[in-house]
């Protein structure tokens, strides 16, 4: 009897040889697109359907409040007349236009420049002083032991910023003003003419403090989020290594708070242009247009008092434009810093 190759006397043959040609004929595996993360757009509308449901209404008050007036950004390119019709949105198609003139004059203006000046000038006085305050409360109040005095010290951080901008100017002029509690104390001692409230040269320390004093505690909720989320394993491997109190700050607290800082820094640089409105318009008969036009005051006074609209909206057009910016560049810098940003690269 013939033996053929790879078989037992017998006339069998080994398992391997049997499996090897059953396993060329098996079809080839396919890759599973879930297994790959690639679930289809029908099955994740289906399965997050009652997700997508409740984020409705946001995303309908958001295309309703946000959106849609952006295409009122059309009268920046004409001459727009509101008794052109008998409503204002139809006004928009009997206005003629008028392309790049509003945008001319605004480069023309010098009250639009002092305006810019001012702006500019405040935003990185509040980014110096403002900025860093947020941090420094958080972290101070991380290191309160005792629960029920962090607790007593975070409301009353708080409370400030509950407060509107009539009452935060109303206490600083009961303090600093005229006739506030500093100039009859000085009175008292013989000396007079303290005012600050009325200093146009100090205006701009002046609502730069108004601001931390309003919101610097508010501002520390997100630090103090950050800080909970670091394991308290770390600050016991940084002690049994050495490392004191500012050592565990510096490598420890710090490095967590590295991504909100940069999240945070980018949004305030995004919003650069837009450095208060009504703190700045309570106060402007005090200190004078000169010390306190912004671009928000600025917009309102020509757009509002004197009904010039095509040349308001030009200008908060370019406002817009010049913070969508500044947002780009400021998160591609946070990038390159190896932070996420605002968006991941």
């Amino acid at each position: 009897m013939s033996l053929t190759a790879g078989s037992r006397p017998d006339g069998t043959r080994p398992a391997a040889a049997v499996e090897e040609p059953v396993a060329a004929l098996a079809p080839k595996a396919v890759p599973d697109k879930r297994a790959a993360g690639k679930v289809p757009w029908r099955v994740r509308l289906r399965r997050d359907r009652a997700l997508i449901l409740m984020t409705l209404p946001a995303i309908g008050l958001l295309l309703l409040f946000n959106y849609v007036p952006l295409l009122g950004n059309v009268v920046a390119f004409q001459d727009y007349d509101p008794y052109a019709s008998s409503n204002g949105i139809t006004a928009i198609f009997h206005s003629p236009w008028v392309g790049i003139e509003q945008f001319s004059r605004m480069l023309d203006d010098p009250e639009f420049w002092t305006a810019v000046k001012n702006t500019i000038v405040l935003f990185l006085l509040q980014l110096v002083l403002f900025f860093p305050i947020p941090i420094a409360l958080a972290l101070l109040i991380n290191s309160v032991i005792r629960p029920r005095v962090r607790a007593v010290a975070q409301a009353i951080m708080y409370l400030p910023h509950f407060f509107s901008w009539v009452l935060v100017v109303t206490v600083f002029q009961q303090i600093f003003g005229g006739a506030g509690i500093i100039a009859q104390t000085m009175e008292q001692h013989g000396w007079g003419g303290f005012d600050l409230m009325t200093n146009a040269s100090l205006f701009k320390f002046l609502v730069t403090a108004q601001s931390v004093w309003k919101d610097a505690g508010w501002g520390i909720i997100v630090f103090l989020a950050a800080l909970a989320a670091v394991s308290t394993d770390l600050y016991e491997a940084a002690a049994m290594d050495g490392a004191g109190r500012w050592r565990r700050m510096w490598h420890v607290t710090l490095p967590a708070l590295r991504p909100v800082i940069a999240l945070l820094l980018v949004l305030r640089v995004g919003d650069a242009l837009s450095v208060g409105f009504e703190q700045f318009l309570l106060q402007r008969d005090a200190v004078g247009r000169g010390a306190s036009e912004v671009l928000d005051t600025y917009v309102w006074n020509v757009g509002i008092q004197f009904g010039d609209f095509s040349y308001a909206a030009a200008v908060g057009l370019i406002k817009g434009v010049i913070g969508i910016c500044l947002v780009l560049g400021a998160n591609k810098f946070a990038h390159l810093l190896g932070e996420q940003g605002v968006y991941r690269k």
